[in-house]
């Protein structure tokens, strides 16, 4: 076995010039925030949305701040969907260096027994099938380009409960489980799979389903919530040389929740 020593400029580790960086959900929340830290970065940018109104505005923004962007109106629960964004990208930058599989939604908290059988299934569609269609498509053209990063969005639940929420939170630990496994079968073809685990971030999403936020922040040993921004830089460091030697992981960007 030889040993390859990586040299690693840290004023260059976090730049992602002329990358192609492909993130889902990006209308809004932490989607949103990770596309604008990687366009800060220099990356050329994919992002993608069920809403029409949230694509149309980041992709104005990202325009407007100098960044190439190509935006896709796609819903990742269908395979057609999926495979018709992989073809555009291909088509418009030739390749896909970094995706971020971060598209999610949840149900409004409710005891176990009161959640219907569509809503279960609505989160698991997206939630865990849609990191699963993603993926086959990203890694059979990283498989062609020989190399490629992938960071799903999982959760700090992912490795916890929380009370009233299990069809989200069944969904996360799947996409935990999925992470690791599949990370396993890539690692020695310089495909990288790694995970984010955010705490509670005040997201559109969080919102929506909490009324006092505070009784979130308690939930974290840092006794606040996270920034999207926090989330985004973990998003960054996964997906750049910082953490080549990363794979199959899932990082807590949860403020200690976890560590309680």
């Amino acid at each position: 076995m030889t040993y390859t020593k990586k040299t690693i400029n840290p004023t260059m580790a976090i730049d992602f010039t002329d990358q192609v960086v492909l993130v889902t959900g990006a209308g809004a929340g932490l989607g949103y925030s990770c596309a604008v830290a990687f366009a800060n970065a220099g990356a050329k940018l994919v992002v993608t949305d069920i809403s029409r109104e949230g694509l149309d505005k980041v992709v104005q923004e990202l325009e407007n701040s100098g960044t190439e962007v190509l935006g896709l109106l796609n819903d990742v629960t269908h395979s057609s969907d999926v495979n018709a964004m992989l073809e555009a990208i291909v088509r418009r930058f030739g390749r896909l260096d970094i995706a971020v599989n971060n598209a999610g939604i949840a149900t409004p908290l409710q005891e176990f027994h009161e959640v219907s059988e569509a809503e279960f299934d609505r989160v698991m569609a997206v939630n865990l099938k849609g990191v699963w269609l993603c993926m086959q498509a990203e890694i059979r053209q990283m498989l062609k380009q020989g190399r490629g990063r992938i960071v799903n969005m999982a959760s700090a639940t992912s490795r916890n409960t929380y009370p009233n929420a299990s069809p989200y939170v069944t969904s996360k630990f799947a996409v935990a489980g999925l992470t690791r496994t599949v990370a396993v079968e890539y690692a020695n073809r310089d495909i990288r799979i790694n995970a984010i685990c955010p705490g509670n971030v005040a997201t559109p999403l969080v919102v929506s389903l909490v009324d006092d936020l505070s009784v979130l922040a308690k939930k974290h040993a840092m006794n606040r919530l996270g920034t999207p921004e926090e989330v985004a830089n973990g998003a960054m460091f996964l997906a750049s040389d910082l953490s080549s030697f990363s794979t199959g992981s899932l990082l807590e960007v949860d403020g200690g929740w976890n560590a309680i």
